[in-house]
C-alpha cells in the first residue's frame, strides 16, 4: 500500500492552526513591560505627589511616568504608609520611593537617583506672629509643627535637648491649620513649594508668612533598593535629557 502525502490544502490548514497559537503568544510577550512599584504614599505629598481620584499626579510621579515610559517600564502607584516605606523597600514588595537622603535614617542601606527637584525648608509663621527665624536659637522655647517621620537635620539637636519642642502631624494640610488654631503652636517647617501649594488651595494665602532664611536646601530623588543600579543610570541619563531639553521645567510649571 503506498503512503499518501497529504494535500497542499491541509498542510495550509495545518501552518494555519499553528500560527494562530503562536502569534498571540509572541504578541503578548512583545507588548509586556516590566513593572516597577513606586510609593506615592496615602495622602500624597503635594504637589511633588498627588493622589486623586483619576489616579496619581504630582512632579516626582509626572517625571517617574514619563522616564519609566521611555526606558520600557509601566509605572505602578502603590500607597504605602511613611512608617513601613523602607522596609518594605529592602523587602521588594516596592520598587522605588521619592525621598531626600537627608530624610532616611540609614541612607547607604539604599540607592539613590541624582535630585529631581530642590527641596528648601522654611518655616510658615502665622502673619500676625513677631516670631522670626535667624537662628535655632530664636527658637528656644518654642513649639514646632513638623512632619511625622520627617528628619530635620538642623533642628534635630534642639528638639532632642527639650529646647525646642516638635508636634508632629502625619498630614501637610493640618500643619498650618494647627498653627492657626493651636495657642501653644509658633510655626510650621515645611518645603517651600509645599507650603505654598496648600496655602493657595486652602484659601490660606493671607494667613501665613515664611522665613527669609531656610533651614535646609537638598535634592528631592527617586530613593530605589541596592540592586536597581541599571534603572538608577538610565533614570539619570533620562533626567538629564529632560532638564536640559525643557522638559523638566514645564512639568514643574505646572504645579507652580
Amino acid at each position: 500500500m503506498k503512503h499518501r502525502s497529504p494535500s497542499l490544502r491541509v498542510l495550509v490548514a495545518l501552518c494555519l492552526v499553528a500560527m494562530a497559537i503562536i502569534l498571540p503568544t509572541t504578541a503578548s510577550l512583545a507588548s509586556e513591560k516590566q513593572p516597577i512599584r513606586f510609593n506615592v504614599s496615602p495622602n500624597g505629598y503635594p504637589p511633588y505627589l498627588i493622589v486623586g481620584r483619576r489616579g496619581p499626579s504630582g512632579i516626582m510621579w509626572d517625571v517617574m511616568d514619563l522616564i519609566s515610559e521611555r526606558l520600557g517600564y509601566e509605572l505602578i502607584a502603590e500607597k504605602v504608609p511613611r512608617k513601613r516605606v523602607d522596609q518594605m523597600l529592602l523587602e521588594g514588595y516596592i520598587d522605588a520611593t521619592p525621598r531626600a537622603r537627608e530624610w532616611t535614617d540609614e541612607p547607604d542601606k539604599f540607592l539613590f537617583t541624582e535630585p529631581v527637584v530642590a527641596i528648601e525648608e522654611v518655616f510658615f509663621f502665622p502673619k500676625d506672629s513677631e516670631l522670626a527665624y535667624g537662628a535655632p536659637q530664636d527658637l528656644f522655647s518654642r513649639t514646632i509643627v513638623t512632619h511625622l517621620g520627617y528628619i530635620y537635620p538642623t533642628l534635630e539637636p534642639y528638639f532632642e535637648s527639650g529646647k525646642i519642642t516638635r508636634f508632629d502631624v502625619a498630614r501637610d494640610r493640618d500643619m498650618f491649620q494647627y498653627v492657626l488654631h493651636g495657642d501653644r503652636f509658633d510655626a510650621a517647617v515645611a518645603d517651600r513649594l509645599v507650603g505654598s501649594w496648600f496655602l493657595r488651595n486652602e484659601g490660606l494665602r493671607d494667613r501665613f508668612r515664611t522665613s527669609a532664611k531656610s533651614i535646609s536646601t537638598f535634592g528631592f530623588r527617586i530613593m530605589l533598593r541596592k540592586d536597581c543600579v541599571e534603572f538608577a543610570d538610565d533614570f539619570n541619563r533620562e533626567l538629564a535629557l529632560i532638564r536640559e531639553n525643557g522638559e523638566l521645567d514645564a512639568i514643574l510649571a505646572n504645579y507652580r
